[in-house]
């Protein structure tokens, strides 16, 4: 049977579909742009569908034969509908397996639009009785590649993360267990229970302790620049619109007050699941500063 794999052209969804691949698993990637599935190439044998979660035919064509979802949808005005018109899909589809990629922390940062539109989704699937395995990622590591040109030109992380700490996860590992959580459903010799998991890194992380680590890995001094959320959201402006530079303020706000922290067990789960150690910041941050 196939797996069919939403957001594949992104940074997880790419991840997604060579895991799944690698592993033998007959993928079928959904993609608005098939020029983006040739930037890097899809491993051979996936099967490239164009479509997006709003276009109602496009979906029922592609969800035909998939006896296993991965719904990955990006941060939009209308994620919360593009969300539940797939899950309806899907399981009108008769598609009993499921996989929803969603984020830590969704139900305490009630005030932040993209964090709140999946916990709406994650109650749904939850309500309707739909067998899946919600994954709760917190903040990715790689979003620090967006300021890597700032903290070697500067000596400055600008990322107003706080002093709570944020338990940062690399967008592999996410790829990795996302594929184990679908193939576990998919050879299942029927439809799984219910659960949540939340996907950590290794470390909680301050923005004292960021800083740190990149002055390691530099070797020179790289200090944090500040819980400024305010002008975190005019600097976002500028690559971003103001709708989505408040809803990221809005979630800098809550680094700042809650934090994104594993729960117990959490870094023992994931570990056990992979077979290994989960990547750490500093690996990520010596990659990053050798590319």
């Amino acid at each position: 049977m196939t797996i069919l794999v939403t957001g594949a052209t992104g940074t997880i969804g790419r991840h997604v579909v060579e895991q799944l691949a690698s592993r033998g698993a007959a993928v079928r990637a959904l993609v608005r742009n098939p020029a983006r599935a040739a930037m890097p190439a899809f491993p051979a044998g996936v099967e490239v569908v164009q479509g997006d979660l709003l276009d109602v035919d496009a979906m029922r064509a592609a969800l035909s034969g998939v006896s296993t979802l991965f719904l990955l949808n990006a941060v939009v005005p209308d994620e919360f509908t593009q969300a539940l018109v797939a899950l309806n899909l899907a399981r009108k589809a008769g598609i009993e397996r499921i996989v929803y990629l969603s984020v830590i922390h969704s139900d305490l940062y009630a005030d932040v639009p993209h964090f709140a539109g999946k916990f709406g989704v994650e109650r749904m699937i939850e309500t309707m009785g739909l067998h899946a395995t919600v994954l709760r990622p917190a903040y990715f590591m790689g979003n620090d590649l967006a300021v890597k040109d700032v903290v070697r030109g500067h000596g400055v992380y600008p990322m107003p993360i706080g002093a709570r700490g944020l338990a940062m996860i690399d967008a592999r590992d996410i790829g990795e267990i996302a594929a184990i959580a679908l193939l576990r459903r998919e050879r299942a010799a029927g439809p799984l229970p219910f659960e949540r998991i939340n996907l950590v890194g290794p470390d909680t992380l301050t923005g004292a302790g960021v800083a740190a680590i990149w002055s390691d890995v530099l070797g020179r001094p790289v200090v944090y620049g500040g819980d400024d959320t305010a002008g975190f959201e005019r600097n976002l402006r500028h690559a971003m619109p103001a709708w989505m530079a408040f809803d990221m303020r809005l979630m800098s706000e809550r680094f700042l007050d809650t934090g994104m922290l594993p729960e117990d067990g959490d870094v023992a789960r994931l570990e056990t699941l992979l077979g290994r150690p989960l990547r750490s910041y500093r690996a990520f941050a010596a990659e990053a500063a050798a590319a």
